[in-house]
């Protein structure tokens, strides 16, 4: 018997990761609640296809609301939100639903739960942002509440939803939020202020999410606020261009096979341009189309989209 679809698709995979000791430390400031760092996600997945492991991320929660009247002194409503989510949706191609909720929502206690990933959890606190990204945008749940977080987290593989949700509150999830939110509001002066994205929402001059700072030990670069592609990509080419560069996938299901926790529409069309081209998302859905025709992904509606997984 010859290899099977699973096992030829894992060794075309494997033969172009790029795997090795990490060149480059990348800094990601974020936030679950913002749309900006949402909607950066297709450049965000070009650079984790492009170097792999030569890059070693961390997240640092910027903490944007600790409480929901924060955002109505500023004049937000659950609708005007909304609204602003069918904007970010036809800009930048990223899933939305539009669905009001019921009420505005604080990022507190989404930010500690990818922090107690994070200490819990080592490695899948991308995967506990994502999926709350996820909830945040496309659903009306309500995740300042521990119900809200437990249902966005449920399906999240190799994750403990619940041990995840009750460590929100404990002394080590704190304390490292706290961290976190400092380092966040560390701006002022920095090529991130001066170059207009930093913020001044509650004291100090912080970073806007999502942020960027990429460092060898030696050398620095910020790349602060939304920045297309291009902008990251210039950042790592001055720091190290021994860095072996990934090639686009010839395939979506090479890349799915990459992403094991699966991939948007836009993320995949980002993935697969070549070198920083304008994404074709109208040729990227219709080969993903035709693989979950054949049963080789799978396709999850998420708002007016989908996430795609291999199968």
């Amino acid at each position: 018997m010859g290899p099977s679809r699973r096992d030829r698709r894992e060794a075309r995979a494997g033969a172009t990761r790029i795997a090795g000791i990490a060149r480059i430390d990348v800094t990601c400031f974020t936030d679950p609640g913002c749309p900006w760092a949402y909607s950066a996600s297709p450049a965000l997945a070009v650079l984790r296809w492009r170097y792999g492991d030569q890059l070693r991320w961390r997240l640092v929660m910027i903490g944007l609301a600790e409480d929901p009247q924060q955002y109505v002194r500023q004049g937000y409503t659950a609708a005007r939100s909304a609204a602003g989510y069918a904007h970010f949706r036809e800009r930048f191609g990223m899933p939305f639903a539009t669905q009001p909720r019921s009420r505005l929502l604080a990022t507190g206690r989404a930010c500690r739960a990818v922090i107690a990933a994070r200490l819990k959890a080592p490695g899948r606190e991308l995967a506990v942002l994502r999926a709350l990204q996820f909830a945040w945008f496309t659903t009306s749940a309500l995740l300042d509440e521990d119900d809200g977080l437990m249902e966005a987290l449920r399906g999240v593989p190799g994750l403990d939803a619940r041990m995840l949700v009750a460590a929100i509150d404990s002394d080590e999830v704190l304390a490292a939020y706290e961290q976190d939110k400092a380092q966040t509001r560390r701006a002022e002066g920095g090529p991130t202020h001066f170059q207009g994205k930093a913020r001044q929402t509650d004291g100090p001059v912080r970073y806007s999410a999502p942020s960027l700072i990429f460092t060898t030990g030696e050398q620095t670069l910020e790349a602060g606020g939304f920045q297309p592609v291009e902008a990251y990509d210039l950042a790592i080419a001055n720091l190290d261009t021994s860095l072996k560069r990934r090639l686009p996938p010839e395939s979506p299901l090479d890349a799915l096979t990459d992403f094991r926790d699966g991939l948007t529409t836009q993320e995949v069309a980002a993935i697969m341009a070549p070198n920083n081209t304008p994404a074709d998302r109208f040729a990227a859905e219709s080969a993903l189309i035709a693989l979950a025709a054949s049963g080789e992904v799978r396709r999850l509606p998420l708002g007016n989209d989908a996430l795609w997984l291999a199968a």
